[in-house]
């Protein structure tokens, strides 16, 4: 059985490893992405887009953007160290409503999707406590909930696929028309009008969206890694005036390049592997 590696000094190793520190981290137990083809969510439009979308002729695609996702975590009963993750994305649709010959009025709405997915996490029966103070806090309630992994969920703003109309409860799933509830106050904050949840609405629009998304399961805990030497910064601080222009804006200014890029596209884009020079290199010892 190889020496097990402790804290401190490493000798007859690579030179620039100076030594083994032990610290405190999350690790990662397990993790998984998804491409997810989201069909037939509802939207919920706001009261302004209500009116419009109640007249037009035909709707067409815009943009979508992921305002918030909620996460929580729960054990999987009968496999121990597995967990379910629920998951719970809100977005923001942007449409285009057509009301008279050619012209197109933007609309705004709601839609969320829910997923689930299983993971390992581990166990841990370790009750654990810290000294980290928090802002504007007294007596902090005493958290007697198990020690559940922390889940991390990553996500990027998704890609709005289509989006058409729907007679009451005719879409193509199966009649999977109930109303969104238990939305948060901080989502329905986001947009400048009220959100229209009418269940009586005859006609509706379903939105088809793309999204990609990570999630893993983390935990505390303690690992020992190599330190090759402490994070000095290399580069001088840069002093900048409070606003009584002690420098000539003008001479600042002129040494400012020509943003040459954002006016003409690229002819082409370089891989990854052009941007880093070819193969990553080896530490040069085993």
């Amino acid at each position: 059985m190889a020496d097990q590696v402790v804290a401190g000094a490493v000798s007859g190793s690579c030179n620039t490893i100076r030594e083994a520190v032990c610290i405190h981290t999350r690790k990662i137990f397990s993790s998984c992405r998804d491409k997810d083809c989201i069909e037939d969510l509802r939207f919920y439009p706001t009261a302004s887009a209500q009116s419009v979308l109640a007249n037009a002729q035909c709707i067409r695609g815009g943009s979508a953007e992921l305002l918030y996702t909620f996460v929580d975590v729960e054990p999987v009963n009968f496999n121990r160290g597995f967990y379910t993750v629920d998951i719970r994305f809100y977005y923001r649709i942007t449409l285009q409503a057509m009301t008279g010959g050619t012209h197109y009025t933007e609309v705004e709405g709601l839609a969320a999707f829910d997923k689930r997915v299983v993971l390992f996490g581990s166990e841990s029966n370790a009750k654990v406590y810290s000294s980290v103070p928090l802002a504007n806090m007294v007596d902090m309630p005493l958290d007697l909930t198990a020690n559940l992994p922390i889940a991390v969920v990553s996500a990027v703003d998704p890609i709005l696929l289509c989006a058409r109309f729907a007679d009451n409860c005719n879409c193509n799933c199966p009649c999977n028309c109930s109303v969104l509830t238990g939305v948060p106050e901080g989502i329905l904050d986001a947009f400048d009008e009220p959100i229209i949840f009418d269940e009586n609405i005859i006609r509706r629009i379903y939105v088809s969206l793309g999204q990609f998304s990570t999630v893993s399961l983390q935990r505390d805990t303690q690992l020992l890694i190599p330190v090759y030497d402490y994070c000095v910064p290399s580069n001088d601080c840069t002093l900048a005036s409070l606003g009584n222009c002690a420098e000539d804006p003008c001479k600042v200014f002129e040494g400012v390049d020509f943003p040459v890029d954002e006016f003409f596209p690229p002819n082409s884009i370089a891989s990854d592997s052009d941007s880093s020079g070819g193969s990553a290199g080896s530490c040069g010892c085993n």
